[in-house]
Formats: structure tokens, sequence, C-alpha cells
């Protein structure tokens, strides 16, 4: 995605000519003036424009086949914040990088067409915002997504202020960072800043990739042990879901035909009613009736609003089948259950 992750499920036609950026827009009572003019400083000569070569499909558009191949680069995503007297304004973006340790510089790379770009300027702070894997929601709110019909509200971003300047809540770093000089980079500008606070929790990234939303599923003991050629369609082929607080995942007798992945959140695994187990984001369930083919053993139930990733049955055995560390290494998660239970 170029700044917003939110909008980056583009199709082709809506490739050209591109939207103007959709950012979230915090309004507050009240609203300073901002001073006049971006400090910019723009390449001696700026290229001339050359048809970009691209390499497979012929006769596709360069600016689709462009944008497919820079979504190849998994990112992190960030949300940009700053502040204008009591109106706080933020995007979501991936397009963050860092540039020195000493000193301590980052650029963040901003849609000349966005409300944003006019907001940055030398002198101005900005922050970057890291958010946690169970943070989606809070990245669609940034980029403008509002929730579907039957989707939950998005809550309230909540913010902490640090060096004048609002951080997310609940974002795995922080970054408070100067504007100290920016640069021309096409339709976009690139704003280098001088890192002025920096702070690092716990808590796993949420990715992206290739248009959508990613999490770091290979964190799992089995999912390790596959080599990643076995590993990309074995996460192709899973269907990510949701659940709320108590809503029951699997039932005592459901088919066997699904491993389920806890990507975000925690399951309680029931018999008769009585819990024996709890399961945590990073492991999975309902392994045994995938691999002997029977009926379910017991009812998995969210503790708490829960995201899985659901991978079918063939898929699994063909992977097991294919490499049998990853058997080896299930074998050895459900030994360590049996321990505890």
């Amino acid at each position: 995605m170029s700044d917003e992750a939110g909008a980056t499920d583009a199709t082709d036609a809506e490739v050209a000519p591109a939207p103007a950026p959709v950012e979230f827009d915090l309004r507050l009572p009240a609203i300073s003036v901002m001073p006049g003019a971006i400090g910019e400083t723009f390449l001696d000569d700026i290229p001339e424009e050359e048809r970009i070569e691209i390499a497979g499909e012929p006769g596709q558009d360069p600016a689709v086949a462009f944008r497919r191949t820079l979504g190849m680069f998994a990112t992190g995503v960030t949300v940009i914040t700053t502040q204008v007297g009591d109106q706080v304004h933020g995007m979501t973006a991936n397009a963050f990088m860092s540039v020195s340790l000493e000193p301590p510089l980052v650029v963040i790379s901003v849609d000349r067409r966005s409300k944003m770009h006019q907001l940055l300027y030398e002198g101005r702070h900005y922050g970057i915002n890291v958010l946690a894997d169970d943070q989606q929601a809070m990245s669609d709110r940034f980029a403008g997504r509002r929730a579907a019909e039957g989707e939950a509200e998005v809550e309230e971003p909540t913010f902490v202020q640090v060096h004048e300047t609002p951080l997310v809540d609940g974002a795995i770093a922080h970054l408070v960072a100067r504007v100290v000089r920016s640069y021309w980079g096409g339709d976009h500008s690139l704003f280098l800043g001088r890192v002025e606070y920096a702070r690092y929790g716990v808590g796993r990234p949420l990715l992206f990739h290739g248009g959508r939303y990613e999490r770091m599923v290979g964190a799992t003991q089995v999912f390790s042990a596959l080599p990643a050629e076995l590993l990309g369609p074995i996460v192709d082929a899973g269907e990510q879901r949701s659940y709320a607080d108590d809503e029951t995942i699997v039932r005592t007798g459901d088919p066997g035909d699904e491993l389920f992945v806890v990507l975000a959140g925690e399951v309680k695994v029931l018999r008769e009613g009585r819990e024996i187990t709890r399961i945590e984001a990073g492991s999975f369930f309902g392994e045994v009736s995938v691999l002997d083919g029977g009926a379910r053993s017991a009812d998995v139930v969210a503790a708490g609003p829960v995201t899985c990733l659901a991978i079918p049955r063939e898929v699994i055995r063909a992977a097991l089948a294919a490499h049998p560390g990853a058997a080896w290494a299930m074998l050895e998660i459900l030994a360590n259950r049996l321990r505890r239970d």
C-alpha cells in the first residue's frame, strides 16, 4: 500500500486515476490555524518520466503491475499522528522506515493530496504508532473505513500525549519525531524526522502483504517447522474468522474437517461443560480430529474476542505428509497438553 492500509484493496479499475487518500480526522471542538508554508527542500533535478519495464504477462497496466510488485514486500502497519490545536489528525501508513541510529532519524512517505501532507513542515512533530496484531480495526478506523453492516463499530481511539504529540494507546511501539527536512518523491513527499522519543512494548505486530492484513502464523510451533514453500500455501488456504466473547467455535460431535490456529485472543476447551484447558494466541486446536478424520471430542468457546485461521483438513494432512518434522512438532505439543491436563 502506498499510504493507507485500509485503502489498498483497490481493483485494477480503481488504480487510474487513483482516488485521493482517505484519512482519519478526529474532530474536536477547537482547531488552531496552521502556519503557512511547508518547508520543503526539493531535489535540484526532478528526473524525466520514463516508462517502467514490466516483466510477465504482456499488455498489463504498468501502474497495476508496479503496485502489485510493491505489495509483495511485507511490512508492519503504522498510524501517523499529529496535532493542530485541539484536533488530532492521523492516517494509516506502511510507508515508514528507519534511516539512522546516530543521529536517530526516520522517514515517512505521504501522498501530496492528503491533508497530512499539508500539516507537516519543518519543525512540526509527528508520531509513529506501530500497531499490534489485534488492532486491525484501529488501522481501518484511521484509514477512514467504516464498519460494514453486521460488524461491530470500531471503538473510539484513545491517545497519550508525549512531546505535545498524540500517540495511539495500545500500540506495541511509539516514536515521536520532529521534521528536519522534506524531499520531493513524485506523487509523495518524504518527511525526514529526528526522533525525540521512543518506546517499545511486547506483542506481535499487525502485518500487511499483497493488499491484505496478515499475522505471524509462522510463530506457532508446528508451522515454524514447515519450510516457506509449504507454509505459504497453508496460510493462503486458510480462512480468517472472528468470534465474540463466549461464542462457540466448534461443538462436540462436529466433523473434524478444519484445524484452527488462534491468531488473537484465547479459547476455552470444554468437556461436558467443564473447562479442561485454555489455548492462547500462537497455538492451535482441532488437530486430533483433523488427523484421524473423526468427530470433535470437545467444545471450544471464545474467552473474549478471538480471531482464528481455519485451515482445511486435506491441506494440513498434505503438508504433514510432505514434511514429517512438522508432524513431530505437533506430537510434542499434544504431549505437553496431556501433561498439563
